[in-house]
């Protein structure tokens, strides 16, 4: 990683952004000890209020505390793009790896099933699938996950068949190494950081997803909160107390802007297609 620390050093944008996703992963861990208030009570007589000492950012329409359930918020959703991102990961580059080295027919059938799902908007696939499953971070982490399996495997067929052209895993071919040896010592390892590209990129997608489908009311089930069903609620009320939206679309929209310039500097700084060195 010493390219991106030096990247880091030359980068103020690139600094803010991981100081910022830092910060989002810290309160995710550690949101529910540093709340000021219970994000789950109930008061009446200050529904939608303003900022104030006691309640920095206001109340929601059941006087419940923004701060307290922004903080609160985040963790479900990392929670669901971290294990979706996983999934896809695991699932995507098994299917990719499995068509970019195979080349029998089986491998070409997988391929053009991924061709076909990369022709939909994860949005609808996602939308698809949630109607026949129960809200929740685990429903939803395998949906994101699928959903987003085709990407990595798109990457990791293509990552494949230029490794593949290398001499020295044609040399383990005629040395008679077995495929799990060639997969795990020869293909994998040198796929690997366009992967990991691709993981960081997936993550801020995966994020967006996640708050989409609670801004419909097809995510994270109430009264948990999530920043994404809070940006739907709050829309209703935007008259009464606009600050209600602002926070957690400010909140959301600083996670994935951030996640996605450090993806973006990791793929300019390790994506063999795009280095100049």
């Amino acid at each position: 990683m010493s390219r991106f620390s030096q990247a880091l050093r030359r980068r103020p944008i690139l600094a803010a952004s991981t100081a910022i996703v830092a910060l989002v992963v810290f309160v995710a861990l550690f949101g529910p000890l540093i709340a000021p208030h219970d994000p789950f009570l109930i008061a009446a007589e200050v529904r939608l209020q303003g900022s104030s000492a006691l309640y920095p950012l206001g109340t929601d329409e059941f006087g419940r505390d923004i701060l307290s359930r922004l903080l609160y918020g985040i963790r479900p959703t990392i929670m669901v793009a971290a294990c979706a991102t996983a999934l896809a990961a695991v699932l995507g580059t098994a299917l990719g790896i499995v068509g970019g080295y195979a080349r029998d027919w089986a491998a070409g059938l997988v391929m053009r099933v991924v061709d076909i799902l990369l022709c939909f908007p994860p949005i609808l696939l996602a939308l698809l699938a949630v109607v026949f499953w129960q809200s929740g971070i685990a429903s939803l982490a395998v949906v994101i996950g699928i959903v987003y399996a085709p990407q990595f495997a798109r990457i990791a067929q293509s990552a494949t068949l230029q490794v593949s052209r290398l001499e020295y895993l044609q040399a383990e071919q005629v040395m008679g190494a077995r495929t799990p040896r060639i997969v795990f010592t020869a293909i994998l390892p040198n796929i690997m950081p366009v992967l990991l590209v691709q993981a960081t990129l997936t993550i801020a997608e995966a994020i967006l997803l996640e708050s989409g489908l609670s801004f419909l009311g097809l995510g994270i089930v109430p009264p948990a909160p999530s920043w994404g069903q809070m940006i739907g609620t709050a829309q209703q009320y935007l008259s009464q107390n606009p600050m209600y939206l602002v926070w957690p679309s400010v909140c959301l929209a600083l996670t994935v802007l951030s996640v996605n310039v450090i993806g973006d500097t990791l793929r300019d700084l390790y994506d063999p297609r795009l280095r100049k060195e």
